[in-house]
């Protein structure tokens, strides 16, 4: 929540900036008697704050001119999200040329996928490009990526093996779909996902999810982050856009697959949250209207089952990537404070390899690294480090 703002104004200024992301991606215009409550808050500059936060300035901007309100702010955002979807897809271009020419298994994932599915070119914003590769050629995908100029960030410490350049290109080669923090179960189904993918028309090694596949996939990967740190309105705005622009999806095939996933009740509530929070009636212009509001003690909005209502506040409050307390507080919530505390200050060998290289050569050294991490942590970070130990402290207290 942005500093020296309450918590029901920066609520208010969410659900303004969903009910106009929910114009942009429909095709409508705000209603008239939006305008001024939409004006106040742009002029304060918390509605640009709250956009930002979860990443829909674009598609708010677009909404914010089709009501005839001008704003600096917002026009500059939507011009940078065209400007860097532009060159992230002139750059994926160039690369999946060259996975084509050595015939290297690959698939383009997330926000490059989705944003074929928004409106006009640069409402779906993206940090970075994801994209599945053979595992077995990563080598090869980090001989390619350096002749074209990129730096390699990450390779094989993790799931994905990271790759930049500058400007804005960051590229995310992932050997594996999922990483192993998405537990057991969601692991274990995307284990042999190559099985599941279709070679897209036209291409030698390109591939493709069926429409339905993908969209258990983007609800595994929403869930992953929502049962982590959070995440935000972004999430849910995908998810309204591609039900949106996929009407004859199998839902029975869907059902089924999430339950193996153990994930159906987490995406029923997504999905109705999405459909209510984005559609023309959403909670933001009834309010408006007078017909709903909030409740000033709990912040609940009226016309929304308590289920809805609850991962409402959970997405408002994590912004897109989620928060440093959220996280803390789902650990703890899973291993108890001393089990948290234990696997806080002991990572896993492959995770300490992706932040110490030499362990790979050396694991012995372990107990060591354990230990500089430590002390880094405690003289460069003093604030996260106090930060992280008051959250599990405070886990599973409720606020007076």
């Amino acid at each position: 929540m942005p500093t020296g703002t309450t918590k029901e104004e920066y609520r208010k200024a969410c659900l303004c900036a969903a009910y106009l992301a929910g114009c942009a991606v429909g095709g409508r215009n705000p209603a008239p008697e939006m305008t001024p409550e939409i004006g106040s808050l742009t002029e304060s500059g918390l509605l640009f704050r709250a956009a930002e936060r979860h990443m829909i300035t674009s598609a708010v901007a677009a909404a914010l001119a089709s009501a005839g309100i001008k704003d600096a702010a917002f026009a500059e955002a939507e011009a940078k999200a065209i400007r860097k979807n532009v060159l992230l897809d002139s750059a994926r271009a160039e690369i999946f040329a060259r996975f084509e020419a050595e015939g290297i298994a690959h698939m383009p994932l997330k926000g490059s996928v989705l944003q074929l599915d928004y409106p006009s070119y640069g409402m779906r914003q993206m940090a970075d490009n994801d994209v599945l590769i053979d595992a077995g050629r990563a080598a090869d995908v980090r001989r390619i990526m350096e002749s074209l100029g990129y730096s390699t960030e990450q390779f094989d410490a993790s799931a994905h093996d990271i790759y930049h350049k500058d400007p804005v290109y960051n590229f995310e080669m992932h050997r594996e779909l999922v990483s192993e923090t998405a537990g057991p179960v969601i692991t274990g189904y995307y284990a042999g996902v190559w099985s599941r993918l279709r070679l897209r028309e036209g291409t030698a090694c390109e591939y493709r999810f069926t429409d339905e596949d993908f969209y258990v996939y983007i609800t595994a990967h929403a869930y992953k982050h929502f049962s982590h740190s959070g995440t935000g309105l972004r999430s849910l705005l995908d998810t309204y856009v591609f039900l949106k622009k996929h009407p004859g999806l199998d839902e029975g095939y869907i059902a089924a697959e999430l339950e193996k996933l153990g994930i159906a009740d987490f995406e029923m509530t997504a999905r109705r949250l999405a459909l209510d929070l984005f559609g023309e009636d959403g909670p933001f212009a009834t309010a408006v209207a007078g017909s709903a509001g909030t409740d000033g003690t709990s912040g609940a909005v009226s016309g929304l089952p308590p289920e809805e209502n609850d991962m409402l506040e959970y997405v408002i409050d994590s912004g897109t990537y989620g928060t440093l307390a959220h996280g803390v507080g789902n650990e703890v919530a899973k291993r108890g404070k001393l089990g948290f505390f234990i696997r806080k200050a002991f990572l896993p060998y492959r995770s300490m390899c992706s932040l110490y290289p030499v362990l790979k050569k050396a694991p012995v050294l372990l107990p060591f690294c354990w230990i500089a991490r430590w002390v880094r942590a405690l003289v460069k970070k003093p604030g996260k480090v106090s930060l992280i130990f008051r959250s599990a402290m405070s886990a599973g207290k409720k606020e007076d």
